[in-house]
């Protein structure tokens, strides 16, 4: 296979593509710009300036990366997109660049970003992420390894959503999610744990288990954080997964929900 550029797709010079990348009709490539192999950049999508794409990343139908940051405090700074291999990114989805507080907004590998999601400056989505339709991520909103966000949901700038969590459609996200577990809702709560997620993962059942008995010690005992830390410290099985959880919640800066 070759290289595929339709003869209407504008690229500038200081675009670098890789081998066996396809270029759609009238898409635009902007300077300082790079597609890796087999990278597919769709009919009318653009990226603006700065978007280092990984191999084998499709961007879809008039999808737009590497635009300026949606942020006053912006100043010009040379910042960037990068997107990991393997990733989908469906179409009309927005992905801003960063600003000077991270330099980069990034997105992992082997993601899925369905349609009109939008990725504001300094948003940090780590990999094996899915995001369904029409969700909306504010800005520094950092989002850990195959977790799933459904579709139409609103997500506050600063907010950390935890690995292998899972939040229900429509839902209003203004606190941290806790990895593991499973969130809904306007405002949004915690529905216990994503025992079917863990287990489709691979987890294994004794690992469930000692997650199931931390959720209960923080969300649904008459515990605080610091009490629940200390309970779940001392009866727990030492577990990555579950100090994981504790960690998560202990380093929480806009507090997690409950």
């Amino acid at each position: 296979m070759t290289t595929t550029i339709h003869p209407t797709a504008i690229i500038d010079p200081g675009a670098t593509l890789g081998a066996d990348v396809t270029v759609g009709p009238w898409a635009i490539i902007g300077p300082d710009c790079q597609v890796g192999d087999g990278g597919v950049i769709e009919a009318r999508a653009t990226l603006e300036a700065h978007v280092r794409l990984a191999p084998r990343v499709r961007v879809g139908i008039g999808s737009i990366l590497g635009g300026l940051p949606q942020d006053l405090k912006f100043k010009g700074e040379v910042t960037t997109v990068e997107v990991g291999e393997g990733t989908t990114i469906r179409e009309y989805v927005t992905i801003n660049r960063g600003t000077a507080e991270s330099h980069r907004t990034t997105v992992g590998k082997g993601c899925f970003l369905m349609a009109y999601v939008h990725l504001a400056h300094d948003c940090h989505v780590g990999d094996g992420v899915i995001v369904s339709n029409g969700t909306q991520f504010a800005g520094h909103v950092t989002v850990e390894d195959r977790a799933i966000i459904s579709g139409l949901c609103a997500v506050h700038q600063f907010v950390r959503i935890g690995r292998h969590a899972f939040i229900g459609g429509a839902s209003r996200v203004t606190k941290d999610i806790p990895p593991f577990v499973k969130a809904v809702g306007n405002p949004v709560a915690l529905y216990g744990l994503n025992s079917v997620g863990l287990q489709r993962s691979g987890f294994a059942p004794e690992v469930v288990s000692e997650l199931k008995k931390a959720y209960r010690l923080f969300f649904r005992s008459e515990l605080n954080i610091t009490q629940a830390r200390e309970q779940a410290r001392a009866t727990l099985a030492p577990m990555a997964e579950v100090e994981s959880f504790i960690a998560f919640v202990e380093a929480s800066g806009r507090g997690v929900v409950v």
